[in-house]
């Protein structure tokens, strides 16, 4: 049987109140799908990149935002375990989340803790993928380091500092100073991102840090690539400085890819990364088992009390203009997530 899905639609380059709530029937799953009642899904820097038509690789419009979401799977395609349904599962979609009701391929889904609700485990999946994978699998940081998180409330920024201070890394996290006590809270060492944050940073490690995670590019990326020790590791994912800026929507990853490369080919002793969580999909098995262990990893810890979801804010899907309204303000610690 079908299902009527309600769906938020981004039109166009339109601003948050041009979202549109709209239905559609979706068909019964088939062989080796899922049918997933969303429960959760957030609002992450790529939807408010993608509502500016910024998002590098982003579909044509109209589409249904949403970069992962949790929910629980409410029936099943031919060749998948029946015994399936009625579990809690989160998914990583890149768009489509934002949805009452989405199916989904079932090799794509991961169990969620039972000590987690929907929406604390929606913070957790793009974050924590991302989070994990640029902490452990890009930069290498092993304990007793030193690592700068630029943007250490943010959905990304504070599970990075979480993940890191839960394997006794030291870490150094810029925010506004609205967010200093929360980001003091998650157990890094404050900088006003407004301040000298280098002589700060230099002031704290005087030797460099042993890895930056840097989502805002622009000119700034050069104090973070400076700011490392010999055999550090800069880790870019993000071009949040030029967000706004007009014209071609790939030329300022263009331009931060061609300066990672240059400082690469330097005989400089330091490293520099673009971290792309999509990276490697043609290898589909290898991408989902990555995902699997990595997010299953972070749940892990979450279920255990070593790492706390950050929600900043949870507002309903028919409301989903406030949520990304909410999200580009800048002023809240965590991710705003979209509950159904």
């Amino acid at each position: 049987m079908s299902t009527t899905a309600t769906e938020i639609v981004l039109p166009g380059r339109v601003e948050p109140d041009g979202l549109l709530v709209t239905q559609r029937e979706l068909p019964a799953p088939g062989a080796g799908e899922a049918l997933v009642r969303v429960e959760a899904s957030g609002v992450s820097f790529a939807e408010q990149q993608m509502r500016r038509g910024k998002y590098y690789d982003q579909p044509a419009y109209p589409f249904v935002p949403g970069y992962d979401l949790v929910g629980t799977v409410t029936a099943v395609g031919a060749e998948v375990d029946p015994a399936l349904v009625g579990t809690r599962v989160a998914a990583l979609t890149k768009i489509g989340g934002w949805a009452s009701h989405a199916v989904l391929d079932a090799a794509d889904l991961i169990p969620v803790p039972a000590a987690l609700d929907a929406a604390e485990a929606e913070t957790f999946v793009v974050n924590g993928i991302t989070a994990w994978q640029m902490l452990y699998r890009t930069a290498k940081v092993r304990p007793g380091q030193t690592v700068l998180v630029h943007g250490a409330n943010g959905g990304v920024g504070s599970t990075l500092v979480q993940l890191a201070r839960a394997n006794g890394i030291r870490v150094i996290g810029t925010a506004s100073a609205r967010n200093a006590d929360a980001v003091r809270a998650l157990g890094a060492t404050w900088i006003d991102y407004r301040g000298e944050v280098s002589s700060e940073v230099r002031a704290l490690a005087p030797d460099g840090v042993d890895a930056v995670f840097d989502h805002i590019g622009g000119p700034g990326i050069n104090d973070s690539f400076a700011l490392l020790a010999p055999g550090g590791t800069l880790v870019s994912y993000g071009t949040a400085a030029t967000k706004n800026d007009e014209g071609n929507s790939r030329l300022p990853v263009l331009k931060l890819l061609g300066r990672l490369l240059l400082w690469n080919a330097l005989p400089n002793k330091r490293n520099a990364h673009f971290f792309n969580l999509w990276a490697g999909k043609r290898d589909r098995a290898g991408f989902r088992a990555r995902v699997i262990e990595d997010l299953g990893k972070v749940f892990d810890l979450a279920a255990r009390g070593d790492l706390r979801a950050q929600v900043a804010a949870r507002i309903p899907l028919t409301d989903a203009a406030r949520a990304m309204e909410l999200a580009e303000s800048r002023t809240v610690v965590g991710k705003v997530v979209i509950v159904a």
